[in-house]
């Protein structure tokens, strides 16, 4: 029968001023055992209990009042009836742990390790280890950043047989330390990680890096164990120069790894560039190479280079006849080689440059060769053949390159004769060319002229004017001689003669350099002959004020710009009194009167050249509005500038691209390449550009020529050397 709460409390309080404790504590027990969650009644009784000297049932009382205010939330209440227990019996293993637990929650970390430590110390008095590895975990989970504390943690699980739990706990503290750059920490905890659990692939790979990182690869070797770590840390050998070091680690990889072709394959190449043969053996088996034609040009190269050249050569002739199409991976033979053996190194690249001229492939044969006179300059049976195969295929551009080249060769080794005739060619086609001007001076010298500048001042002036050996052009002009005074500014090249040494006059120019000099013969600027003189020229000629200006520079003259002769032709009939004066009375051609009449009509441009810009600058502001029809109007109408014919032709193209209109894309950008770029890069992705839609067009030949030309000057300039080989390995298709 429930009782009477209000009753029994009262009869309780006049017990206890009666004196009588026991009968007292009866009656609170009654209320409490009837409402056990009247905490403040139960609170009451406990105290009875302390007073009546039962401190044990004063403990019991106070726990279960404890236990039940944590449960229900209110922790602070629950702390304080914790520390009330703590007092009268401070060993109380259970208000201890909770008071931790509840100083914890609130942040008092302190009050809470020192509750914790002191159960640790009651249990090790005990001698319970086990509880005192379980105090332990607990203590490193207070603070994150009290590291001893979770590393002792993290041994304690070892104490309690859960190394798993261990290892997870070590894990996670490195990688919290790694983030906080704190490495010679989390080298210690990661070593005791791998002590744990030696086979780890995680800690080893983490103990791997954190050694690489440390720059130690002695350490960092003993923890790699795959092809792909072996071959990471050769590679950051090889950046930090020590390169043999790469290598035998890459030994190791190849050990760890046998049926890894390619990385066989590099040990080969590797050795026999060092000489080492005995290691390039041990690696490249017979087995190995079988009938890779790859691993067959390897193994030749390294007889090549130790000297047996007639064997080397068998297995040349092998790769080319074997039916697929190896010729580029022939010349990259002979492009190794050449440094050391360059006669040698000449005989591989004509077999492979001869295969392709059997194919009537012309631009690989003439880029095979390219590349080698690029690495051996002055070769003169190599440039000789290159000049023959340009001939043979029509690769204008490639050609005069060569030529300039073989001109250098011819001066280097004193062939005089072949020399000037050379270099009296190429100045006839670019007078303007500063190291045409340079190349023929050299040779007028070389053949002994005593003053080679009169002689070139007199035929640029026309009284002696040059005969060119270009057989493009399917007619024949008539008497020039009016017009070659303004063919260039060539004062100032006179006066500032090149460097013999300097790259203008030794080496072939960039192939986009090259490609520029001159577009194919159709393409070339024509005369249009009326009567006795030349009334009207290509378009597309060169700005003469833009020449003009630039060629006072102290560096020399523009390269690679066509004359725009049709800007002094109104100079070329002056009348006197409504009649044209006869050649006789035209005083005689020099150096200042042709300066003198360019100047003169320079101004009869300038309207011109403002109104090409502002329709450059309208299409530009076009293009990015998204009017692209409107934008390709004005462009084409600035394109006929010179100046700005690389900027407004290269745009249309990409323009053209972007509107799915390849083939009129691959028709601008063909266009910008006759123009000289503003700056290497941008000529480099001009022909990238040109290249890219040739390929889409199915132009392969020509798309595989260009990019080996770009590799050849740039080396891998983005993904040029893949396309190399995409490309040619689609022409061998067909």
């Amino acid at each position: 029968m429930p009782i009477d709460r209000a009753i029994t409390l009262k009869n309780a309080e006049k017990l206890l001023r009666q004196g009588k404790l026991n009968p007292a504590i009866a009656e609170y027990l009654r209320i409490v055992e009837e409402q056990p969650r009247d905490f403040n009644t139960a609170n009451i009784l406990g105290d009875l209990y302390v007073r009546a000297k039962q401190i044990d049932k004063a403990v019991d009382q106070f726990t279960r009042i404890a236990d039940g205010l944590s449960a229900e939330g209110f922790l602070p209440k629950a702390g304080a009836v914790y520390k009330k227990i703590l007092k009268l019996k401070p060993d109380h293993e259970h208000s201890l742990l909770q008071g931790a637990e509840i100083a914890a929650t609130q942040g008092l970390l302190a009050d809470a390790r020192s509750s914790l430590n002191g159960v640790a110390a009651r249990r090790r008095t005990r001698g319970d280890h086990r509880g005192v590895a379980q105090i332990t975990i607990r203590l490193a989970s207070l603070d994150p950043d009290d590291v001893a504390a979770r590393i002792a943690g993290a041994r304690a699980r070892v104490e309690l047989k859960d190394p798993e739990g261990a290892l997870r706990d070590f894990k996670e503290l490195a990688t919290e330390l790694s983030e906080k750059g704190r490495q010679a920490e989390v080298l210690q905890i990661l070593d005791e990680a791998s002590a744990l659990k030696p086979d780890d692939p995680e800690t080893r790979e983490r103990l791997l890096n954190v050694h690489l990182e440390a720059g130690d690869y002695t350490r960092a070797r003993e923890y790699a164990t795959t092809l792909e770590q072996f071959k990471d840390m050769a590679a950051r050998l090889e950046a930090a120069g020590r390169a043999d070091e790469a290598l035998a680690m890459l030994a190791e990889a190849a050990r760890v790894d046998p049926s890894d072709v390619a990385l066989r394959a590099h040990l080969v190449r590797t050795y026999a560039a060092k000489g080492d043969l005995a290691p390039a053996a041990e690696y490249l088996t017979v087995e190995t190479a079988g009938d890779d034609p790859q691993l067959i040009l390897m193994v030749a190269e390294a007889q090549i280079r130790a000297g047996r050249t007639d064997e080397g050569m068998v297995l040349i002739r092998r790769v080319l006849g074997d039916g697929s199409d190896h010729r580029q991976d022939v010349a990259k033979v002979g492009w190794s080689v050449a440094e050391h053996l360059p006669d040698t190194g000449f005989q591989l690249v004509e077999m492979a440059a001869d295969a392709s001229v059997a194919e009537l492939d012309w631009p690989p044969a003439a880029a095979a060769l390219q590349e080698f006179v690029t690495r051996v300059p002055n070769h003169i049976p190599a440039l000789m053949r290159l000049v023959e195969i340009c001939v043979d295929g029509d690769l204008e551009a490639t050609m005069y390159a060569a030529q300039a080249q073989l001109t250098d060769a011819y001066i280097t080794v004193g062939l005089a004769a072949e020399a000037k005739f050379i270099a009296e060619d190429l100045v006839a086609r670019e007078p303007w060319d500063r190291a045409n001007i340079e190349r023929f001076r050299r040779a007028l010298a070389l053949s002994g002229e005593l003053d080679p500048d009169a002689i070139i001042a007199e035929r640029l002036s026309g009284e002696s004017p040059f005969t060119s050996t270009d057989l493009t052009f399917s007619e024949q002009l008539p008497d020039l001689t009016p017009v070659a005074e303004a063919r260039a500014p060539i004062e100032p090249l006179l006066e500032a003669p090149v460097d013999p040494q300097s790259p203008a006059s030794t080496t072939m120019p960039a192939p986009e350099e090259a490609g520029r000099k001159r577009s194919k013969a159709k393409s070339r600027s024509r005369a249009k002959i009326e009567g006795d003189h030349v009334i009207d020229l290509d378009a597309n000629a060169a700005d003469l004020e833009d020449v003009m200006e630039k060629s006072t520079d102290a560096e020399g003259p523009p390269e690679g710009v066509e004359v725009d002769l049709s800007i002094v032709l109104d100079a070329l009939e002056p009348t006197v009194g409504g009649k044209t004066p006869s050649t006789e009375d035209a005083p005689s051609p020099t150096l200042d009167n042709v300066f003198a009449r360019l100047r003169n009509n320079m101004s009869h441009r300038a309207s011109g050249d403002e109104s090409a810009e502002e329709q450059y600058r309208s299409g530009v502001a076009l293009h990015e509005a998204g009017q692209d029809d409107e934008a390709i109007s004005a462009l084409e109408a600035a394109s006929r500038a010179p100046r700005l014919r690389f900027a407004t032709a290269s745009l249309v193209g990409r323009i053209q691209r972007e509107r799915g209109m390849t083939a009129k894309a691959v028709e601008w950008f063909e266009r910008a390449a006759e123009a000289p770029p503003p700056t290497a890069e941008d000529g480099r992705l001009l022909l990238y550009d040109l290249a890219d839609a040739l390929e889409s067009v199915g132009e392969v030949a020509r798309a595989l020529a260009i990019c080996t030309e770009l590799h050849a000057e740039a080396g891998n300039y983005r993904d040029v050397s893949a396309r190399v080989d995409r490309l040619a390995k689609t022409q061998a298709r067909g």
